[in-house]
């Protein structure tokens, strides 16, 4: 089987090429490289000792998504190609609004052209909101959240107003959690563009020396020690889940991808500290907008049906991602700037 991977050279994109090539999935390759690397790609390659198309492609270009469904013989996709940040999208709404709902009809629009119907879609725990009961379980409705999560609440609208409209689609959602971590080997990993929207990579560039002080956003959640809990998910534990999804049941299916536990910020700084042995300074600063104080899943139904199960431990999670870092200082800018100095 091929199948389109699009958002491919992003931090879960390019895990995920990664377990499907080893898994002995053919893949194309597509990025825009907006806020992710070719470099990333180049080492999947390395990795897996395989050779795989990439494509250089905006999904908001409906006729270049045509052009590699023309070129290669694709049976199904995983999307992945979206913005993501949640406080840049309570800035920058429309354009969440836009690319990552125009991204996704114009590539569902293709598909149906092509008569390629299997579809795995990166979903989000943010379209969930502010649940009071935990762990979430999948059929808790929609709740108040950012932009962000209000394009995937759209999105998954969309999927299963298509689905309705012809049962032919097999369509599984995959509900992320918080994936932190790297490849074990230190050769992929998340390497955010300008500062770290997310907790785990501002803490490694804190401790590698880039930034000088942690921010943790609110210390006065109803929460074990006032910081926000989340449910983190291993980088390879995620990507294992999209390999699952591919040969998921028929229809429509929605699943969680998470471990179950919950750990709060002030734990996980903990774990990252006994990681690296380095100390991490930090301060609490105000909440951040679109923020909630608990979120953690219920993984039961992935388990059950899918037959996956995260395995990774926090301590995995935290000694992957310091690996990385340590390896990789800068991300793969440093790659880039090796290359443009020997150009040079």
């Amino acid at each position: 089987m091929t199948i389109l991977v699009t958002g491919a050279a992003g931090y879960i994109g390019s895990h995920t090429c990664v377990e499907l090539l080893e898994a002995g999935y053919n893949i194309v390759a597509l990025d825009n490289f907006s806020n992710s690397h070719p470099e990333s790609l180049k080492r999947v390659s390395e990795l897996t000792g395989k050779i795989f198309p990439i494509v250089k492609a905006d999904l908001k270009e409906e006729t270049l998504i045509a052009e590699v469904f023309d070129q290669y013989q694709i049976e199904a996709v995983i999307h992945f190609a979206a913005y993501k940040a949640v406080g840049e999208s309570v800035h920058h709404p429309l354009t969440y609004y836009e690319n990552n709902l125009s991204g996704l009809i114009n590539l569902l629009k293709v598909m149906e052209r092509y008569k390629v119907k299997r579809i795995v879609f990166s979903s989000s725990a943010t379209v969930y909101g502010s649940v009071a009961q935990m762990p979430i379980r999948e059929n808790v409705p929609f709740g108040k959240t950012s932009p962000y999560g209000k394009t995937k609440q759209m999105a998954e609208e969309i999927l299963n107003d298509l689905y309705t409209s012809d049962t032919a689609w097999n369509i599984t959602i995959l509900r992320y959690f918080n994936p932190i971590g790297a490849h074990s080997s230190g050769r992929i990993g998340e390497d955010p563009t300008g500062t770290p929207n997310n907790l785990v990579p501002y803490i490694s560039q804190v401790a590698i020396g880039q930034r000088v002080m942690l921010n943790i956003f609110g210390n006065d959640y109803e929460t074990k020690d006032g910081t926000g809990v989340r449910d983190y998910i291993h980088i390879s534990d995620l990507a294992n889940g999209h390999l699952k999804a591919i040969e998921a049941p028929e229809g429509l299916n929605v699943y969680n991808l998470g471990t179950g536990c919950g750990y709060s910020v002030l734990e996980v700084v903990e774990a990252f500290e006994e990681a690296s042995g380095k100390a991490i300074p930090l301060k609490f600063t105000a909440r951040r907008p679109g923020d909630i104080a608990v979120c953690y899943a219920d993984p039961v139904k992935a388990e059950l049906e899918l037959k996956w199960k995260a395995t990774r431990s926090l301590k995995d999670m935290c000694e992957d991602t310091w690996r990385w870092q340590t390896l990789n200082p800068s991300g793969y800018t440093d790659f880039n700037h090796l290359v443009q100095k020997a150009e040079g």
